[in-house]
């Protein structure tokens, strides 16, 4: 018997992950009132009242509880239940894995079948669930501490959370940092101190374009991209202190136009946008000149936008029990409702194990109920992406507004795991649908799981654009300060192409859009998708280039190969010839729009180029540093930096400040990791 005790004592003494004051207080106080509970009125009761245990001396109590007994029988019992309910305490205390905030996910609501038409049959649709089904009670603990921290503040929250089950309890603090826009772990073990970062995120594969030779290829073509996931994706991890694991999850193009520049727009709104072409030396090649081709589309009054009918579509599987996951995600589309017209609708579809409808179209000016609709969300069960976008595409067909946005907007991590999880049935359903003039735009969050790969590719198939949202500050952007060019759309499928004369230049590199890249002939294909272009947005692509009579250069001439053409008279002063189409968003025709690129639109040295385009080029040079620099020499972070700092101009925002700090942490953290 004492083996017994003496074991039981070595357990109970052994150092285990501690979980926080209050569970272990109460799981104590349980397990002493069931131990009394199991004794009562066994041997002598004299032995069991006023022997309250002394403060940290639990394993002593137990001890003389167990010493009077005397008969075998009851010294058997006695020691079975001692172990019994030791054992349980040491289950509890150290390998329970307790959620947190005690949350249960809720009960799945009554499926009410819904007959849709066409392809859609067959599919279940879960009515609006109302809060006297659920309580006072379980609302508060599906929302949990921290989120109510989070609205009372809107900076701070302060979590205790099992990260996995052998990382144990620990205290994270984090903050909604406006300035530098992360949602920032500031204490932890060191073995997690960046728990949502855990190397399992997924990017599309790609290799940086290559350099082409302008006498053998002197055509390039691409579509156009507004997505700005990369940037944010690459801030929340450098805010973290890491560089992406994976370098497909830097877009350089992504970088760049995460940015507005200044471009002058179009007068009128046909055409939509207009086209804009500078060249100026490369900041890391003398021999080099960098064709800047910036593009501003036509800009609208919020309240000249159309009337909206928008569908939230929002992952509530158990991936997205995360603070920057589903909590940062209902914060989020708080902040678009404060940008829609009284007269816009919003319904909202849920998904996890299955889909359902949480709020039918409800008009923007009943915000309460809207509100209500996101208070009651809460994370659990599998992923089942797929039956949710079906969902929200029916939902946002039956209340079609002519002339109108009609938009699905996803917000998820794009861990879809049950159901229709092919990246290309997913693809090719979507293409289908926005033939009904529903568009599909993306709004990425949390790492660790992140599926960039799968979001793009939606977003693309959708007409639509990714975003990637990492902090309330991105969210504000995002949905607030660009919400008409995240909605509106003015032209769709844009397509660039660019030919090169070889009399005035012998090499070419597109820098960035390596995943956009198009064939020549898919250039005059209208059924070919591109990218698309909203209210008011600025794209921006960067060509580097070297001219004919350079000698700098990476393709030596061939030996028998003509060299030394001669232009024709009447293009002696053309570098390029630039072509862009694209269809107004209702037409199937596309229309296209040219203009040369000539000696009057080359800046001698880069000082003299405009502030955006030399802006632009500090952050083509980020994006190539983050690729290796295999194109970019000695160049370095501090040139960045020297570069970015006499472009920055003005700033409202603090995006290019931040986009400057950004650049030092990434010297930083490269440094440390050589």
């Amino acid at each position: 018997m004492s083996d017994e005790l003496e074991k039981l004592e070595s357990a109970l003494q052994a150092t285990t992950p501690l979980a926080p004051a209050p569970v272990r207080e109460r799981t104590i106080s349980e397990a002493m009132a069931a131990f009394s509970r199991h004794h009562q009125g066994i041997g002598d009761a004299a032995r069991h009242r006023g022997r309250a245990p002394k403060p940290g001396a639990f394993t002593q109590w137990i001890r003389r509880l167990a010493m009077p007994l005397s008969r075998p029988s009851l010294a058997f019992a006695g020691s079975a239940a001692l172990a019994v309910t030791g054992l349980i305490t040491y289950q509890i205390l150290v390998t329970q894995n307790l959620p947190y905030p005690s949350y249960q996910p809720p009960p799945s609501p009554a499926a009410t079948p819904v007959q849709p038409p066409g392809d859609e049959a067959g599919i279940t649709a879960v009515q609006p669930v109302g809060d006297e089904a659920r309580g006072a009670a379980q609302k508060a603990q599906d929302r949990g501490t921290m989120t109510r921290s989070l609205e009372a503040t809107g900076m701070e929250e302060s979590v205790t959370q099992p990260q996995s089950e052998d990382d144990g309890w620990w205290s994270r603090v984090y903050r909604a940092d406006e300035l530098s826009g992360g949602l920032m772990a500031l204490s932890g073990p060191a073995k997690s101190r960046h728990p949502e970062y855990q190397g399992g995120d997924r990017f599309t594969e790609f290799s940086p374009n290559p350099v082409k030779v302008a006498a053998e290829e002197p055509v390039s073509t691409f579509s156009i991209d507004v997505d700005t996931a990369s940037y944010a994706f690459l801030r929340a991890s450098l805010n973290y202190g890491y560089l992406p694991q994976d370098t497909d999850a830097v877009r350089t193009e992504e970088l760049i136009n995460y940015f507005a520049y200044d471009y002058a727009p179009p007068e009128t709104r046909d055409p939509p946008f207009a086209a804009h072409v500078s060249l100026m030396p490369a900041p890391w090649n003398g021999a080099a000149r960098l064709m800047h081709i910036g593009i501003k589309g036509y800009e609208i009054d919020r309240s000249d936008a159309p009337r909206a009918n928008l569908v939230f579509l929002i992952d509530t599987s158990g991936s997205m029990d995360e603070p920057n996951k589903l909590p940062l995600l209902i914060r989020s589309f708080k902040l678009l409702l404060t940008a829609l017209a009284p007269d816009d609708r919003v319904a909202i579809v849920a998904y996890a194990g299955s889909a359902g409808v949480v709020l039918e179209p409800t008009p923007a000016a009943d915000r309460k109920t809207i509100l209500a609709g996101l208070e009651r969300l809460g994370a659990g069960g599998s992923t089942a992406g797929a039956e949710g976008i079906r969902q929200a595409y029916l939902l946002a067909e039956r209340h079609l507004v002519e002339d109108g946005v009609n938009r699905v907007i996803l917000a998820t991590d794009g861990d879809f795991n049950v159901g229709m999880t092919d990246t290309g049935e997913l693809e090719e359903f979507i293409s289908r649908k926005r033939e009904s003039g529903v568009s599909l735009s993306v709004l990425g969050f949390g790492m660790g799981n992140y599926n960039d790969d799968v979001m793009q590719h939606l977003a693309q198939s959708g007409n639509g654009n990714a975003a990637y949202i990492d902090s309330l500050s991105e969210a504000r952007k995002v949905l607030l300060e660009e919400v008409t060019s995240t909605l509106v759309t003015i032209a769709k499928d844009v397509k660039i192409q660019v030919e090169f004369n070889p009399a005035a230049v012998r090499e070419y590199r597109l820098i960035g859009y390596e995943t956009r890249m198009l064939a020549r002939e898919d250039f005059r294909n209208d059924k070919v998708d591109a990218g698309e272009i909203g209210a008011g947005h600025t794209v921006t692509a960067i060509y580097e280039v070297i001219l004919a009579d350079s000698d700098g250069g990476l393709i030596p001439p061939l030996r028998y190969q003509e060299t030394g053409l001669e232009p024709g008279t009447e293009f002696n002063d053309e570098f390029a010839f630039l072509k862009i189409r694209y269809k107004q968003p209702d037409a199937e025709t596309s229309t296209l729009i040219t203009r040369p690129v000539t000696v009057a639109d080359a800046f001698r040295t880069v000082e003299d180029a405009p502030r955006d385009v030399r802006f632009a080029a500090a952050v083509a040079a980020f994006g190539e540093l983050l690729h290796g620099g295999r194109y970019t020499g000695e160049y370095g972070y501090d040139d960045v930096v020297s570069l970015a700092q006499g472009a920055r101009g003005d700033d409202p925002y603090g995006y290019r400040n931040e986009f400057i700090r950004l650049v030092r942490i990434a010297q930083s953290v490269t440094a440390t990791d050589q």
